[in-house]
């Protein structure tokens, strides 16, 4: 592999096979696609193609930044891909005349597989027509689906995505359930799972490190961003799961308003209700052993699902939020979202334990407020550093991301179901879900249309491109806001770097159906949205 930077932001890749065939690659780091050129086999694997243009934008970015870490962490992530796209071009260069058809791990399409002629005493390989990911056979006895192939000598068993339970089942993937409170019947497996240990948690922990500091611009670059680390993945599905599972937050280089494995949906072309989106959501679903959908109360109307968030999530007594639903929706099932009791609860144990349990968090929202108005004075400004980086570093920082995650988990199991319409009320973190999810399913033209959305404290940055979000929901956006919500006003600003939450001051979005409702003469604080507030 060789790369040549061209002008502040462009560059050229070129990747050579051992045999000499040629691919090269030119555009800039924002591009989400590169210009190719090369020789026709190397052109036609989509995970070669990804692979190199990630390598190039790492390296990119490796040359650009002077911060050590920036710096390090750019060149682990390009020399994976470098890695990745160089296994890939020798594999290229054996491709013999043999086809096996099946299911693909990396993809999950039912494709036809190109055998390599690799030799006697090397691993079986093939490489997928649709995705360019090199598979094998799945281990499993009898099983006609290709697993992964790693890019080493050895002869590990490989398992495909239904023998790892990835997803549940390649042919019903598809599937639909009648009544969303059935979401539990998408999770039933037809195969034994023959790898244990947990192989999303590994992604995960392991991937942070790619992508966290910056390597999130590859993001677009749908094959292998964290295949290579986590052994053997390469396609489409590779990124997908590796940023579902990140702790990287929004796409700051593109301002979509669209986080982690949002994002990721769109990039992997609509996969809602596919294979692909299956995958995602049962990912999510399986990392977090609280989420629940739990059905309040029934009726013929349209769907309304509720979701508490921070300061409320914990309390055991939902009747203030269930009146509020049904003094609006009195015809309509309800249903409660449970997710995130894990990240909430540790998000609450951190304010106990910064400031002590004594004052709760009137003590955390005052000494926030105290360091954000020393700061402002410029007298000191390492309280509020610290409090800032203790949050990003564990509980808040995870609580977020874990918002985002339920709500595209949320979004799959949507998809899936044969709703025509529903309607999304969130609080707090839990209105973060609900746009989130909101989000997800407008990328999905078979999903359910969304009526309305309530959001109420909605503990979301405002800056932002609300496009996806406006057109997204056929009906209203319902913002309520209130100015004397501290938690926001100052828990969550020293939290988020200053950013000013919607729930605090609307979103003062020019789209017509994005409406704020200020609230702030009926809620004195960020648990008394439900006893005070009236759904438009």
């Amino acid at each position: 592999m060789t790369f040549k930077p061209v002008s502040h932001d462009g560059m050229i890749c070129e990747v050579r096979s051992p045999m000499g065939l040629l691919l090269r690659l030119t555009g800039a780091i924002e591009d989400i696609e590169p210009t190719t050129e090369g020789d026709a086999a190397m052109l036609a694997n989509r995970a070669l193609i990804h692979n190199a243009w990630a390598y190039a934008k790492n390296e990119k970015l490796f040359r650009k930044f002077k911060t050590p870490e920036k710096k390090e962490s750019h060149r682990r992530t390009a020399d994976a891909h470098a890695t990745t796209a160089e296994k890939i071009a020798g594999l290229i260069d054996g491709l013999g005349h043999t086809t096996r058809s099946g299911w693909c791990s990396a993809c999950y399409t039912l494709s036809d597989h190109n055998k390599v002629e690799t030799g006697l005493t090397s691993v079986p390989a093939y490489l997928c027509v649709t995705c360019g990911s090199p598979t094998l056979k799945c281990a499993a006895p009898h099983c006609k689906h290709m697993a992964t192939r790693g890019h080493g000598s050895l002869r590990v068993p490989r398992f495909c995505a239904e023998h790892r339970h990835e997803l549940p089942s390649f042919e019903k993937s598809s599937d639909k359930i009648a009544r969303l409170e059935d979401y539990e019947e998408l999770r039933v497996f037809d195969s034994h799972n023959l790898r244990r240990g947990s192989q999303f948690a590994m992604a995960g922990v392991v991937a942070a490190g790619v992508v966290g500091t910056g390597g999130i611009l590859a993001a677009p670059a749908i094959g292998g961003a964290i295949g290579t680390i986590v052994g053997g993945y390469s396609g489409a599905a590779a990124t997908s799961y590796g940023l579902a599972l990140l702790d990287g937050g929004s796409i700051a280089a593109g301002g979509l308003g669209m986080v982690g494995g949002t994002y990721v949906v769109v990039a992997g072309g609509a996969a809602l209700g596919g294979a692909l989106g299956a995958s995602i959501t049962n990912a999510y679903v399986s990392e977090d052993k609280s989420f629940a959908i739990e059905k309040f109360r029934d009726g013929p109307g349209i769907p309304v699902i509720v979701a508490r968030g921070f300061t409320t999530e914990n309390d055991p007594y939902w009747s203030s939020a269930m009146q509020m639903v049904e003094r609006r929706y009195p015809d309509s099932p309800i249903y409660r979202l449970h997710w995130g009791s894990k990240e909430l609860k540790k998000l609450g144990a951190f304010a106990l334990k910064e400031m002590g349990a004594r004052g709760g968090m009137h003590v955390v929202v005052d000494a926030a407020a105290q360091a954000g108005k020393i700061a402002a004075k410029k007298l000191n400004v390492v309280a509020p550093a610290l409090m800032a980086t203790n949050l990003a570093k564990n509980p808040w920082h995870t609580a977020v991301v874990r918002a985002d995650r339920t709500g595209v988990a949320l979004a799959g199991i949507l998809a899936r179901t044969k709703e025509d319409s529903v309607i999304l009320v969130g609080h707090s973190l839990g209105a973060r879900a609900m746009i989130t999810a909101a989000e997800t399913l407008g990328t999905s033209e078979d999903a359910p249309r969304i009526d309305a959305v309530h959001l109420l404290g909605a503990a979301e940055g405002k800056k932002g491109d609300w496009r996806p979000l406006s057109e997204a929901v056929h009906g209203t956006v319902n913002n309520y806001f209130s100015s004397n919500d501290t938690v926001l006003k100052y828990l969550y600003k020293v939290a988020q770097v200053g950013s000013v939450a919607v729930g605090l001051g609307g979103f003062g979005s020019k789209y017509s159906n994005i409406k704020d409702r200020d609230v702030s003469a009926k809620v004195g604080g960020h648990s008394d949205y439900f006893d005070n507030v009236k759904l438009v």
